[in-house]
């Protein structure tokens, strides 16, 4: 996710089909979902179509546009000459082929990101160009490999392009999720992403709440300072670090809190942000929660007289497959009560990773959530959430 300086206007046609179309999902039957407007719930394109191709390409999401997204997800991280680019993490190891590069091996290093040393290779110490020449992989090794080592790492600018263009071709509003990634490493390392990221989306146009973009960040500082420079939607993410076998939600750093708030000295976590009162907090600086799942709808592994969860399924593993679901929370419905949306993640297909409730059938979960009335979700598999919608 990268820029350059010239202004892009939208032709009246593309401007008419964003106005028109930006409130609502292009698919879904409008008006049966419990979601703050009524309005179906929005798929987001989580890293474009993880589930398929190597995150974070243009291939990725076209691709999940293809599939129907309404928002493709870009993770943001800024390069060495100040460019905004799209990576899951500013260590890029795990999702590009640097490491079997002789020409940067000596670019190998240890950073601390959010309090924890990381090894690897960082896109802060590498300029755009340089970054160009690498190749994307698929980070998930579940997943499918052919299309490693062919596609390049996406600029921002590239990536408003093609929703852009992508709107004006299908005839309906694919928005720009972005998430600022690890906001107070890249203040640390003198390379800020939110004064180029509104930079960016001020050359679009991109400045109000009915723009097609969406700010996302797990800390809440900078948020705070954004809501003082652009009226864009922003949403507070809330994370954690796993799920016990009762299905309660453990807080390991630096999974526990944003990491401001460890810098800060915030005794609160993640979780305070979910309370009512933490809600109203929430809203005084942005329009919606981004929770992790398990927050909404958790699930408990079912123990053996010896303790031992059991394994439901009979593979002979113990995974998500073999717990059960438990009642929701009173999240969605106090976030609804304090004016935010909800939007949820990470939704995947494969088999281990829904509960035993779903019976393997990734739709049932997306219906289950619907129920709920979240406003939207991130998927790393569009069709299938797309598909779980229209049959609502």
């Amino acid at each position: 996710m990268k820029k350059m300086h010239f202004r892009t206007q939208l032709t009246v046609a593309a401007a008419a089909v964003l106005l028109a179309a930006c409130a609502s999902p292009g698919a879904g039957p409008s008006g049966k979902f419990p979601t703050l407007t009524g309005a179906p719930p929005q798929v987001i394109g989580h890293r474009g179509a993880a589930g398929y191709l190597p995150e974070h390409t243009m291939a990725s999401y076209k691709r999940a546009i293809e599939l129907g997204a309404d928002f493709i997800e870009p993770d943001l991280v800024v390069t060495k000459d100040g460019e905004l680019v799209a990576r899951h993490e500013p260590n890029i190891t795990a999702t590009t082929d640097v490491s079997t590069r002789p020409e940067f091996a000596s670019r190998k290093t240890t950073r601390k990101v959010d309090g924890v040393d990381e090894t690897g290779w960082f896109a802060t110490d590498f300029t755009l160009a340089e970054l160009r020449t690498l190749r994307a992989k698929q980070a998930n090794p579940v997943r499918d490999q052919s299309y490693n080592g062919q596609f390049q790492i996406p600029t921002f600018r590239e990536i408003l392009e093609l929703a852009k263009t992508e709107s004006a071709r299908v005839g309906r509003t694919i928005g720009v999720y972005p998430e600022t990634k690890h906001p107070t490493y890249h203040v640390q390392n003198g390379l800020p992403i939110e004064p180029r990221l509104l930079k960016m989306l001020a050359e679009y146009g991109y400045t109000t709440k009915e723009s097609p973009v969406v700010i996302q960040s797990f800390e809440v500082s900078n948020l705070k300072e954004l809501r003082k420079l652009t009226g864009v939607r922003l949403v507070q993410l809330v994370d954690g670090d796993g799920v016990d076998a009762k299905g309660n939600v453990t807080l390991v750093a630096p999974f526990d809190k944003p990491y401001d708030f460890a810098v800060n000295k915030d005794p609160r976590n993640f979780p305070d942000l979910l309370t009512p009162a933490g809600l109203a907090e929430v809203k005084t600086y942005a329009d919606g929660i981004g929770p992790w799942k398990p927050y909404l709808l958790s699930a408990a592994q079912v123990l053996g007289p010896d303790g031992k969860p059991k394994d439901l399924n009979g593979d002979g593993k113990i995974t998500d497959a073999d717990r059960v679901l438990l009642p929701p929370t009173d999240v969605v419905k106090n976030a609804h009560a304090a004016g935010l949306f909800v939007h949820p993640f990470t939704f995947r297909n494969e088999k281990e990773l829904l509960v035993s409730d779903y019976n393997g059938d990734p739709k049932a979960e997306y219906k289950r959530f619907y129920q709920l009335g979240v406003d939207g979700l991130f998927s790393d598999f569009s069709d299938t959430a797309v598909a779980a919608r229209s049959e609502m």
